[in-house]
């Protein structure tokens, strides 16, 4: 399980990073670009993917819609750390794995039994049980960013799905595309700025989208290195993820950054847990 370790630590350390964008006065924006070409060129160093064959129109599409969400997601995530804190983040991160499961029942037939259905409704009541502290408002955009992270990712899940299915194309083959045209879109908004004269370069975003990139990618690295060697297992590579996350995030997010959760944020985080147990081995 080291491997698995090394991603859980990974996918901290990108919150960790993500956090302290803000408090150094870096530009979040510019740092989500840089983290693209880090991870398309680790992505083709480590996993070599076979490129012969070209994606169909369908398949080229999907890729961009994609890269597309990944760009955006990224960047929610950004704004839901720098406002309502890594644990609520990562909470909403982990359980967003209810979508997928919603989506396998819609879209490819899978059986929703009992036991995942009570899964789904205590992820559900995680979920609103870990809003941001303060009284709810529609007009405040820190508590619409938890929200926002939560459906982003889900649907990012469901898109990767879709991504394994494709024939004669491996998954990280697919990987690499997504990457690769998330970078193309990046830097094209970045020229788009500096056109209309709103571009400000920082040098350290992009030091910092660079150890981004690598802590990101680490993550999927690690991550499937231990799918393929606990392949008979996958669900306890799943659950051992998300709730490895959650914990190890919470920490940092109590030590570290001092943060706070109310008694309902508490009850929200153990209700995480409990789901992503349940909705894993079910």
């Amino acid at each position: 399980m080291i491997y698995l370790a090394i991603a859980i630590l990974c996918s901290v350390i990108v919150s960790i990073n993500l956090k302290l964008l803000r408090r150094y006065y870096t530009n979040a924006y510019q740092a989500i670009v840089f983290n693209y070409p880090t991870a398309a060129l680790l992505c083709f160093l480590f996993f070599k993917p076979d490129l012969s064959t070209i994606p169909t129109i369908p398949d080229f599409t999907l890729y961009c819609i994609t890269s597309v969400l990944l760009l955006s997601i990224f960047y929610f995530i950004s704004k839901s750390i720098a406002t309502s804190g890594i644990i609520i983040t990562v909470i909403a991160q982990r359980l967003s794995l209810a979508l997928p499961i919603i989506a396998s029942f819609l879209l490819f037939n899978e059986q929703l039994t009992p036991i995942k259905i009570i899964g789904l409704t205590i992820g559900f009541m995680a979920i609103v049980a870990s809003k941001p502290d303060g009284k709810f408002s529609l007009k405040d955009l820190k508590f619409w960013f938890p929200i926002i992270v939560f459906l982003g990712t889900g649907i990012i899940d469901i898109l990767f799905n879709f991504l394994t299915k494709i024939e004669g194309i491996s998954f990280t083959s697919s990987l690499f595309y997504v990457f690769s045209i998330a970078t193309i879109l990046a830097f094209g908004s970045l020229a788009y700025q500096k056109i209309n004269g709103t571009l400000k370069f920082q040098t350290r975003a992009a030091l910092a989208g660079i150890v981004l990139g690598f802590f990101n990618f680490g993550s999927i690295y690690f991550y499937i290195f231990a799918l393929q060697i606990e392949k008979n297992r996958p669900s306890v590579v799943y659950a051992a993820l998300d709730i490895g996350v959650i914990t190890l995030g919470s920490l940092a997010g109590l030590i570290l950054f001092k943060e706070r959760l109310n008694v309902l944020n508490k009850i929200g985080l153990f209700l995480a847990i409990v789901s992503i147990i349940i909705l894993t081995f079910s």
